[in-house]
């Protein structure tokens, strides 16, 4: 038996939109690509605050706590959904209905995510997606946000050098 993840939901001009949903594993693995990026930048931004001695370790908490809470919503609202992660995945989280993700639920969906980590090792959040028909995380249940493939666009045929008429 195959497993199946693709849903059609109908959108109210009656369109039917079909979304491939994500499973857990390449989700997974889309959340280390950006945990990747995020260390390099605090490395990157860490060795530099380091030049200020102790008057750094400000700076560096504030830039820390703005990574790990609002790295991933500025990349979903302002890049259709998508965290570099997700972008080299071929991801984007949008809401239930295929609409793209707003302000709104991707800050209740990330600020969710530290319950997923509950009580260890992002217990909830895994057994949240496999319950989920959709493989949402407790953030995605909150925020009314699924993870989806994005169709990549089929290349254009090249034109073909045809005199005029």
């Amino acid at each position: 038996m195959l497993l199946d993840t693709t849903r059609t939901v109908e959108t109210p001009e009656g369109v039917s939109l079909s979304l491939r949903v994500a499973g857990p594993t390449v989700r997974a693995v889309a959340w280390v690509l950006d945990q990747l990026i995020r260390i390099l930048m605090y490395g990157v931004f860490g060795f530099t605050i380091s030049m200020m001695g102790e008057a750094g370790s400000g700076p560096l908490m504030v830039m820390i706590f703005l990574m790990e809470w609002f790295y991933p919503v500025l990349f979903e609202v302002t890049r259709r959904g998508q965290t570099p992660g997700k972008q080299v995945l071929g991801l984007a989280v949008v809401h239930e209905d295929g609409r793209p993700v707003g302000l709104e639920a991707s800050v209740i969906r990330n600020l969710l995510r530290f319950a997923d980590f509950l009580p260890l090792a992002y217990f909830f959040g895994i057994a949240a997606m496999i319950s989920s028909r959709d493989f949402k995380r407790l953030g995605d249940l909150a925020a009314q946000t699924v993870v989806v493939y994005l169709d990549r666009p089929d290349s254009p045929e090249p034109l073909t050098d045809t005199p005029p008429r």
